[in-house]
């Protein structure tokens, strides 16, 4: 299912994983709240979602992942290729509330140094964090 709301889809996916995209408190903020299991069969509204947020020129692409119950090497990649083809355009991918079993998951293949990470998605909205 997919339907618009300024222009961004509102929700994509469906069944274990769904995608809402949602702009930020800023113009140049793009949220997208994930929820489910991200995986090779799920994947692709993630992908779509992550490249419409780089191609609508947001510095900032914050990806909630309070309800993301499980990532795995596919949900991984698709998460690294974004945060490279954000670079090239000067932006950021960042993650907000990981829950602890895809915090580990990060942190076991070392993707958790690349990602900016917040707390909580209030965290992240409330500004950059400074490296």
């Amino acid at each position: 299912m997919v339907s618009a709301q300024d222009g961004w889809p509102a929700s994509t996916g469906g069944g274990r994983f769904t995608v809402e995209t949602r702009p930020g408190p800023e113009p140049d903020i793009v949220v997208l709240a994930v929820a489910g299991e991200l995986d090779h069969d799920t994947a692709e509204p993630l992908r779509t979602a992550l490249d419409e947020a780089v191609a609508s020129g947001a510095r900032r692409i914050l990806v909630d992942c309070g309800g993301l119950l499980f990532c795995d090497s596919t949900g991984l990649n698709v998460l690294l290729r974004a945060r490279l083809a954000a670079q090239e355009n000067e932006a950021r991918v960042e993650l907000a509330a990981l829950r602890p079993q895809v915090a580990r998951m990060l942190a076991i293949t070392g993707a958790g140094a690349v990602f900016p990470r917040y707390a909580s998605l209030a965290e992240a909205l409330a500004g950059p964090r400074q490296e």
